[in-house]
């Protein structure tokens, strides 16, 4: 039977990920994952894509505030709560964000923040937090009957891989010499073993009995690839022997007509049923199939 055998949550968008043992479940994912966006004076997402340093940002839960640390900066703290971000700025601004082709009310967190982040990256930016009156429903297109809505994530609120597909993956490179990549690589929020590979493209519902309530995740797009994949997220750089991988590994067997020849790799899931409920490394996990990836 397939199991959760590692769960993630990235507070603050293409910026470093945080691994726990349990996650609350809401309709957009996650609590806390993606409610935070650095932006320019445009009001623009900024990811590693563009600003791959981004990767050396690390935030950590703590209590009742979001601890954040970079490599020579002392640590910034802002407020979990968008209400007591609210209370320590007398009321924080509301600002446009937008992210690819939605912009959404943001919530400011304040001049402090802003240094903090502009400095490090060396140019203006600021730190928004999603505001609770906001919604950002995910493209109908992929969800057919279902209505989903998600925070500052690309496009889903979940991001489901298979451990055996990034065995395979690390089996290939190993092949051609190249070293292994981390599950960090490929910024999934739930891992599940017992698959095999690539399995997850071809699931179309996780059912999941936590504590009694049953929590229904359907699967509806393959995630198709940006080059964020080639960047070590412990360096903020790509790896100066092997800088295309694993995409040059990847091209070769993951270049998915359906995507007009993307590269796929994890799938995209919804919130269909059991938001308000925690899942945790170790439960066990029904994965039903369908055949359309």
């Amino acid at each position: 039977m397939p199991i959760i055998s590692e769960l993630f949550v990235y507070p603050i968008k293409s910026c470093a990920g945080v691994a726990l043992s349990r996650a609350r479940l809401g309709e957009t994912g996650f609590d806390y994952d993606r409610s935070w966006m650095l932006v320019d004076a445009a009001g623009v997402m900024l990811t590693q894509r563009v600003h791959p340093r981004l990767a050396l940002v690390k935030p950590v839960f703590g209590d009742g505030v979001l601890t954040i640390s970079a490599p020579d900066r002392a640590p910034l703290m802002t407020p979990l709560s968008a209400a007591n971000l609210a209370d320590d700025l007398a009321g924080a601004p509301t600002v446009a964000a937008t992210v690819w082709k939605d912009t959404v009310e943001a919530l400011d967190t304040g001049a402090e923040t802003a240094a903090w982040f502009s400095d490090f990256l060396g140019f203006p930016v600021r730190l928004v937090r999603f505001a609770p009156s906001a919604r950002r429903e995910v493209s109908r297109k992929w969800t057919g009957e279902f209505v989903s809505t998600t925070q500052f994530a690309d496009g889903y609120p979940l991001l489901v891989l298979g451990q055996a597909s990034l065995d395979d993956l690390n089996a290939r490179l190993a092949t051609r010499g190249a070293p292994p990549v981390p599950v960090n690589r490929f910024r999934p929020n739930v891992v599940v073993s017992g698959l095999d590979p690539y399995e997850e493209d071809y699931v179309e519902r996780l059912e999941i009995d936590a504590s009694g309530t049953t929590v229904d995740v359907r699967l509806v797009k393959l995630c198709t690839r940006c080059p964020m994949p080639t960047i070590d997220q412990q360096t903020g750089a790509p790896d100066p022997a092997w800088p295309h991988e694993p995409l040059d590994t990847m091209q070769a067997y993951r270049a998915n007509p359906r995507f007009d020849g993307a590269l796929t790799f994890g799938n995209n899931g919804i919130v269909v049923a059991g938001a308000g409920t925690w899942l945790e490394v170790g439960m066990t996990v029904n994965a039903e199939l369908g055949f359309d990836a």
